[in-house]
């Protein structure tokens, strides 16, 4: 059975309505493929759109960063709008006006709350550290007291979000501009990760954890 997405003002898809999706299963892997979001929230009359990591458990988005961040000391009380996108390619068209993007996003509607229960802190931390770096909540030092005192976490729920994807070749083959012999198609954009860069400090007999190598391709411990 299909899950969907609720249909709200700020949910319903205006434009490029082809490209939207109420498919529950669409925010799932858009979430599940990334660790970065944009927070857009208006503090003292401006609005300020904050870059910070985030992890999903599936009925909420957690993300957090110091206490001292205007931006996240102020959403708790605030409707936020947090965006995830995925660019997956360039849409070279015969002509520039039907240029595009292929893509994957996410936003996501709010008022989200200010986590203060110590074992919720602590499985939305391991949340966000599981989503950017599967594996390293086992194998790092867990944040101590003070450390958790000096970080604020949200919590959002999935309730409310807008999805919308673009995929294929470009628009215009099937047009007028298709017979002006001109070059026209898709260039992918791929995202990988590199070759690790060992901490200058760092001993030279103590090899990166397999959970993290693997991802590199670099030897494992």
């Amino acid at each position: 059975m299909t899950r969907t997405l609720s249909d709200t003002d700020r949910t319903r898809h205006r434009r490029l309505r082809e490209q939207g999706s109420f498919d529950r299963d669409d925010l799932d892997a858009i979430l599940a493929a990334g660790f970065l979001c944009h927070v857009g929230v208006i503090v003292d009359g401006t609005v300020m759109v904050v870059p910070t990591v985030y992890g999903s458990d599936g009925t909420t988005l957690y993300f957090h960063g110091s206490v001292a961040s205007r931006s996240l000391t102020s959403s708790p009380n605030s409707t936020v709008c947090v965006t995830i996108t995925h660019i997956d390619g360039l849409v070279l068209s015969r002509s520039v006006f039907e240029h595009g993007v292929n893509y994957r996003s996410a936003m996501i509607f709010g008022t989200p709350r200010l986590v203060e229960d110590p074992d919720e802190t602590l499985a939305g931390l391991r949340c966000l550290t599981e989503q950017s770096a599967p594996g390293q909540w086992e194998y790092a030092r867990r944040p101590n007291r003070k450390e958790l005192a000096a970080t604020a976490l949200l919590a959002l729920s999935l309730d409310e979000a807008s999805v919308k994807i673009r995929t294929g070749p470009p628009d215009d083959g099937d047009g007028p501009d298709a017979a002006l012999g001109l070059w026209a198609g898709v260039l992918p954009l791929q995202t990988t990760w590199g070759a690790l860069q060992p901490d200058p400090a760092l001993p030279a007999d103590i090899a990166a954890p397999a959970h993290i190598a693997s991802r590199s391709g670099a030897p494992s411990a």
